[in-house]
């Protein structure tokens, strides 16, 4: 087996981030400002949100978290919008309204649409790069892969099968609504999964040689897991991310190289 350490990677792409950010700071007397909003009160989203903190803790950058209550959410993004000082905005989904999801991640700037959720974003999706980012490290080539994502959510789905599309990869797209999931996973040379549900792909469906890509996260018993089932990882002949240590941390350095770009345009 051969594991896909995102946070080996990470460590790398951090320490440019903190010299990029010295220099913002020194030369154009510019502090990178990241203002968070959630709405709802769930265990992996605090995760995800001490995770932001401390990493841009450690790279120079501030981060204000909001925790309000939904119906706010919009006066505020508009008080965010206009503020200088803050140059990255996200509305950390799910909602606690989801139908509103929509609606709400379109108030934010274009300039300060850092997760890139709106229509008209400039920046490209943390979690889309940060899986592309991932393989090119460990010199994994999907071009003339089979490669199959599972799941069509707005933060990994969406945009990576747009991104992949784009660059013609041959990718197929599999969700709770299709068919014989198992059996068009099955001939998958790149899994890349990002369902929140957590063992949904067994070994069964993984095939000789297989390259499996977990950005999936969800909260069992009180513990973070992803999609895949742990049997996979008593396999010795694919390559997959760890159970910790994978996509994650790729994802972050990918969010604040989008603050520290928008910074820098201010």
């Amino acid at each position: 087996m051969k594991l896909l350490m995102g946070s080996e990677l990470a460590e790398y792409i951090k320490v440019r981030q903190a010299k990029a950010v010295r220099t913002l700071i020194q030369s154009k007397k510019i502090t990178p400002r990241l203002a968070i909003i959630t709405t709802i009160d769930n265990p992996v989203i605090d995760l995800y949100v001490r995770l932001k903190q401390q990493y841009a803790e450690d790279i120079g950058i501030v981060v204000d978290v909001y925790r309000i209550d939904q119906d706010k959410v919009a006066n505020l993004v508009e008080k965010l919008n206009v503020d200088e000082s803050v140059h990255g905005i996200i509305i950390q989904l799910p909602l606690e309204h989801p139908e509103e999801t929509d609606k709400l991640v379109n108030l934010v700037v274009a300039k300060k649409d850092v997760d890139a959720l709106g229509v008209n974003a400039k920046f490209d999706p943390a979690t889309p790069n940060a899986i592309l980012w991932l393989l090119s490290g460990f010199n994994i080539n999907i071009q003339g892969k089979k490669v199959v994502l599972v799941g069509r959510g707005k933060l990994v789905g969406q945009p990576l099968e747009r991104i992949l599309k784009n660059s013609d990869i041959d990718v197929v797209v599999v969700d709770k609504q299709t068919k014989n999931i198992g059996e068009i996973i099955r001939l998958a040379d790149v899994i890349i999964t990002a369902t929140g549900q957590p063992a949904i792909i067994k070994s069964e469906m993984v095939k000789y040689g297989a390259v499996v890509v977990d950005a999936g996260v969800a909260s069992e018993n009180g513990k973070t897991v992803g999609d895949v089932d742990d049997e996979l990882y008593e396999r010795l002949d694919i390559t997959i991310t760890p159970r910790k240590g994978g996509v994650g941390p790729l994802t972050i350095c990918a969010l604040f190289d989008n603050v520290i770009n928008a910074a820098s345009q201010t």
